[in-house]
């Protein structure tokens, strides 16, 4: 698929701003940085604007509370805001596994927020996990991002995207579900 490089624009409307959110080992770095390439939009990993705390925790292998949260999605918040405020478009990395946190995103972005959530099944994100090298987070809490995982299939402005299939793969499909959601809901 050719996507022309202002894709996540719309000459009548804002800039898109996307959320790929899953749980862990699901691809949402690989993925948003792919996607933010093919539609020419900035990128953000939000693992980065994690506190220490947070990041020693998860090391540790003890599960973040909503306590622990609330902070980070504010920082990524902040982020999605200016980039409303500057016109401008964005792809964040972000779990957002509670329909709080998605919430709590939308609220703070001020304009349209589309979530791309990466769906997996718990044995495929394990073997990424116990794969993958470098990262804090251990394939000992997958089980407790599912636990913590609200479904948000239904959402408005929610794209899911099966992970089952290669990162090219997972893009291009990404990119044909983005755009008809976006052909049917302009931005805002």
């Amino acid at each position: 698929m050719d996507v022309p490089a202002q894709a996540g624009t719309n000459a009548d409307a804002a800039p898109r701003r996307i959320v790929v959110m899953g749980v862990s080992g699901s691809g949402k770095t690989s993925v948003a940085e792919a996607l933010a390439r093919r539609l020419g939009l900035a990128f953000l990993e939000g693992d980065r604007l994690h506190p220490r705390e947070n990041i020693d925790k998860m090391s540790k292998g003890i599960p973040l509370s909503d306590t622990d949260r609330w902070p980070w999605l504010d920082r990524i918040g902040e982020h999605l805001h200016a980039a409303t405020a500057e016109g401008q478009g964005i792809v964040v990395s972000c779990s957002a596994l509670k329909r709080a946190y998605r919430d709590r995103l939308r609220s703070a972005a001020g304009g349209r927020l589309t979530f791309l959530f990466l769906d997996g099944s718990r044995d495929l994100l394990l073997a990424r996990m116990q794969a993958r090298s470098g990262h804090f987070m251990p394939a000992s809490l997958l089980d407790s991002q599912f636990a913590a995982l609200e479904d948000p299939t239904g959402e408005p402005d929610v794209v899911a995207v099966g992970i089952d299939a290669t990162l090219g793969s997972i893009v291009e499909d990404s990119l044909v579900r983005l755009a008809a959601l976006w052909k049917t809901q302009p931005a805002s």
